[in-house]
């Protein structure tokens, strides 16, 4: 573990990485869940698309831990899932074999970029102040992902968001998860943000038993394990290329889309993650990105393969992070538990509720914030771009967005100060397609 990992040079030991991807598996385990129902509405089925994401989560995170050692796993993007589905599937009228064929599409491109480094060289032309903005908009992001899942904050007609109902014991649980958790984060309690997930977890259950409504509970041991090897997804996408490349701009349009928000959330997170664990040199540039950009983007190809939506890294692998995770083991651990998980579904999708893991969610968010206090909000310049990144990135529930108009807010910035000519030619490259993106609705 050593000589594949680094431990002793990164600080950490193999007790710490394993417990880090365990928290980050457990922050992550709601994807294998959501994304079935998901991509299920654009007609797949349900059982092998489980089967797809967990396979596809489980070794793309793997790959990732070996040959970029980095503290994070990936697994099938929310967001993008959606796309698949409802515009793609939905409003595009594309049948779910072409839009995976429309993702192994995307992910090839993404592997000639990246062995190119044309992946890497963009997100080292990202302002170093950008990514501390970007880094703790994420911050905010998860957050608020966690804060919704538990119903703490609720939609609302009148007001977009309200406080949910505070006397519903779900929402209570999780409350008294974020106050635990944030009480062990301050007392330096080794591995805090895991053992507030399992002290959350371990009460949710008790009150379960004791018959508190929406509380988990635990399944006889004899229901914990269930097989389901169907997998009629694998290699279907073989069989949309035709309906795909029927229509070339709709074809362009739908292979771009996929392209655009796995670039940036991917690059969104690696950036912040990297900022976090000290691998953004003094130069703003990402150390080792293009082993971990070349993980992702093979599990874009492999997601596609098995049948499920675009594999992408996950901004819940800061969860992870946040306990002490530094290298890839961390990330093969996840992985583990994905490929794991296939055999103990039930117990894992009834213990681990969005009250467990939430509280995580939500104290992570604050840790990664922190990075706020590296942004010069002296200067209007930085002060600018970094505000409009962070509130474009919850408002617009995107990490991808947050990032594009956080870019055209500082070259707007750079031009009114009277320094265009310190734009990043690359930077000039991105506002064209970020004003193509946004002046195409089909693609949002």
């Amino acid at each position: 573990m050593e000589n594949l990992f680094h431990l002793k040079e990164k600080g950490t030991d193999a007790r710490t990485e394993i417990i880090a991807g365990i928290t980050t598996f457990l922050s992550m385990a709601y994807i294998l869940a959501v994304n079935p129902t998901v991509l299920g509405d654009a007609g797949m089925n349900v059982p092998s698309v489980f089967m797809a994401t967990a396979i596809a989560s489980g070794i793309t995170s793997i790959i990732m831990g070996v040959i970029a050692n980095y503290p994070v796993a990936l697994s099938a993007g929310m967001g993008v899932n959606a796309l698949f589905a409802y515009t793609i599937c939905g409003a595009m009228g594309y049948s779910w074999k072409a839009a995976l064929a429309a993702v192994l599409v995307s992910g090839i491109i993404f592997v000639l970029i990246t062995v190119t480094n044309i992946r890497k060289k963009i997100i080292d032309a990202i302002p170093k102040q950008l990514k501390m903005a970007i880094g703790a908009g994420i911050g905010f992001f998860i957050a608020f992902v966690g804060l919704r899942n538990a119903a703490i904050i609720v939609a609302s007609d009148a007001t977009i968001v309200s406080l949910g109902d505070f006397t519903d014991p779900t929402v209570l649980l999780a409350l008294f998860g974020v106050a635990i958790t944030i009480a062990l984060v301050i007392k330096k309690v080794p591995a805090a943000v895991f053992v507030g997930m399992v002290i959350t977890a371990a009460i949710g259950v008790v009150l379960g038993k004791c018959g508190v409504e929406n509380m988990p509970v635990l399944l006889p041991i004899e229901q914990w394990v269930t097989v389901d090897f169907e997998m009629d997804t694998f290699g279907a996408f073989a069989q949309g290329f035709g309906e795909l490349f029927a229509n070339p701009f709709a074809c362009f349009v739908i292979v771009f889309s996929f392209l655009f928000v796995d670039f940036f959330d991917t690059a969104g997170t690696l950036v912040a993650i990297g900022n976090r664990i000290g691998l953004v040199n003094e130069e703003g540039e990402l150390e080792g990105a293009e082993q971990a950009l070349l993980a992702d983007s093979i599990g874009t190809c492999l997601g596609a393969v098995l049948g499920t939506s675009t594999i992408t890294s996950f901004v819940e692998s800061s969860a992870g992070v946040g306990v002490g995770g530094r290298t890839g083991l961390t990330a093969c651990t996840t992985g583990v538990l994905f490929l794991l998980s296939i055999f103990i579904s039930p117990l894992i999708l009834n213990a681990v509720t969005n009250a467990v893991t939430a509280p995580a969610l939500i104290v992570v968010g604050i840790m990664m914030a922190q990075q706020l206090g590296g942004i010069d909000w002296d200067n209007m310049v930085y002060a600018t771009a970094g505000f409009i990144t962070i509130i474009f990135m919850i408002l617009s529930y995107s990490i991808s967005n947050g990032i594009a108009f956080g870019f055209i807010a500082f070259t707007i910035a750079m031009i009114a100060d009277g320094r265009s000519k310190e734009i990043h030619p690359t930077v000039w490259v991105l506002l064209v397609i970020f004003v193509i993106y946004f002046a195409t609705p089909s693609m949002m």
